[in-house]
């Protein structure tokens, strides 16, 4: 039993869904409580988005590098290569979330739900293969 633990802890997909699943719940609340709070200035859930996307880049760039990925050195350049890829899902997301609630008249906590699908997927491809990439 206690090996079927370990074993399931020490796959890395697992470590991926158990931290992304913490990052994306954390700044997810970032957003919902920015944009519940901000929802009588015009488009305030793209502050609630801008602010809880810088956020959790950093937060879930430590998890990553350090529970999921488990990398030592080249931490500057493992920053930038996270934050590009980090930058691709943003960028869907800046774009998605205003076509979703302008357009396809979806509030913007259920279409950052939405948004959260795709992007999870083109994370950790990216990230595995690109951010912390090391050589053989």
């Amino acid at each position: 039993m206690l090996e079927n633990i370990k074993k399931i802890i020490m796959d890395e997909k697992f470590r991926f869904l158990m931290v992304g699943g913490f990052n994306t719940f954390f700044g997810f609340l970032i957003f919902s409580g920015l944009t519940l709070s901000l929802k009588t200035v015009p488009h305030g859930y793209m502050i609630g988005l801008i602010v809880s996307q810088i956020t959790s880049n950093f937060v879930a760039f430590y998890l990553h590098r350090k529970v999921t990925f488990r990398v030592k050195g080249q931490f500057v350049k493992d920053l930038v290569r996270f934050t590009m890829i980090n930058a691709v899902s943003y960028a869907i997301n800046l774009v998605a979330l205003p076509l979703l609630v302008n357009v396809g008249h979806i509030d913007p906590i259920s279409g950052q739900f939405l948004i959260l699908i795709v992007t999870t997927i083109i994370s950790f491809v990216g990230h595995k293969f690109f951010s912390f990439r090391r050589a053989k």
